[in-house]
């Protein structure tokens, strides 16, 4: 188990060069990768299962404790994302697989990474966990309505099918999570440890999975979408941490709204994009994989040279889980 924590940790620090790595191998060799597209949506769930395992009761005390805090996060999350995204498609002109797609990550909910962006930011990690989980709880409800209001120009959306795709690979495998947690704790808790190298593994083999099978699409429209991408993400940074300042929070609380703003669970628009509309729809969710891996680090040290010099609440076993 040492051996496997200290591995997990070495692939932490590291996760963006190994996501471009394999993002490469994927792209020259695609052959190599494109059996694992079928089982995206497993990977993912196996990601959300992890999550589930990490949660506690603790997680959701932030919204009784302060609900202002978190309803400005959770606001933030499900309106600058999927506006920028709706505004970037227009406004670029995409085609209409990759419009759908930019749109599909906007309306995602926030993924595990920005808590611990945020943590290394010296940022309010409680807020960021909280934001996160209700986030990701209302996403069922929430994402296929957003997909519908924004993206069904383009292509023509079944929210009931997003609905039920979202319940069985998000809230199932977190139910799951906590279940486990609940009956064998100390078990899961030892598991805590090595889930950082088990979520790496999984959001490499999506990446590789959408790079594969999109191979000829990204050949073509590659650098468009890395452009959108990159934008998106950081308008997205730049929004949320304008949203916290509008509303007068404090720096520790700036930051975990503008990381929890501009990074998505873009494993979850790819599970979503390839089940429910195509490969080259899933591709912006996998270039959003590796674009946030890195620019997230980068707005990490930034801010984690700002400092408010007041004390930031964190969740414990997040603490533990990096």
């Amino acid at each position: 188990m040492k051996v496997l924590e200290r591995v997990s940790q070495f692939v932490g620090n590291t996760f963006a060069i190994w996501v471009l790595l394999f993002a490469f191998l994927a792209f020259f060799s695609p052959s190599m990768f494109t059996q694992i597209a079928p089982h995206i949506p497993l990977l993912l769930g196996i990601i959300m299962f992890g999550m589930g395992l990490t949660l506690s009761g603790n997680d959701f005390k932030e919204v009784f404790k302060r609900p202002k805090d978190v309803a400005i996060g959770v606001f933030g999350q499900f309106l600058i994302m999927p506006l920028l995204a709706f505004l970037l498609a227009k406004g670029l002109q995409l085609p209409p697989e990759i419009a759908v797609g930019v749109i599909l990550v906007g309306c995602c909910p926030g993924g595990t990474s920005s808590n611990v962006m945020t943590f290394l930011a010296k940022g309010d990690v409680a807020l960021s966990v909280t934001i996160t989980s209700i986030t990701t709880i209302l996403a069922p409800l929430v994402t296929p309505a957003l997909i519908l209001l924004l993206a069904s120009e383009w292509i023509p959306v079944d929210p009931a099918g997003l609905f039920l795709s979202i319940i069985k690979i998000v809230l199932i495998p977190i139910f799951l999570g906590v279940v486990v947690k609940k009956l064998f704790n100390k078990p899961a808790q030892a598991s805590v440890k090595v889930l950082p190298l088990v979520s790496i593994v999984s959001i490499i083999a999506i990446v590789t999975a959408v790079v594969s099978v999109s191979q000829q699409a990204i050949a073509k429209t590659g650098l468009i979408i890395f452009a959108v991408v990159v934008l998106h993400n950081c308008l997205g940074y730049l929004l949320g941490y304008m949203l916290g300042k509008l509303f007068k929070m404090d720096l520790s609380k700036k930051k975990a709204v503008a990381i929890e703003v501009g990074m998505q669970n873009s494993g979850l628009g790819a599970a979503i994009a390839t089940a429910h509309f195509s490969p080259l729809a899933a591709v912006p969710s996998a270039i959003f994989s590796v674009w946030h891996n890195i620019s997230g680090p980068i707005l990490a040290t930034i801010f984690r040279r700002m400092s408010d010099n007041k004390s930031v609440p964190e969740n414990k076993e997040l603490m533990e889980y990096l």
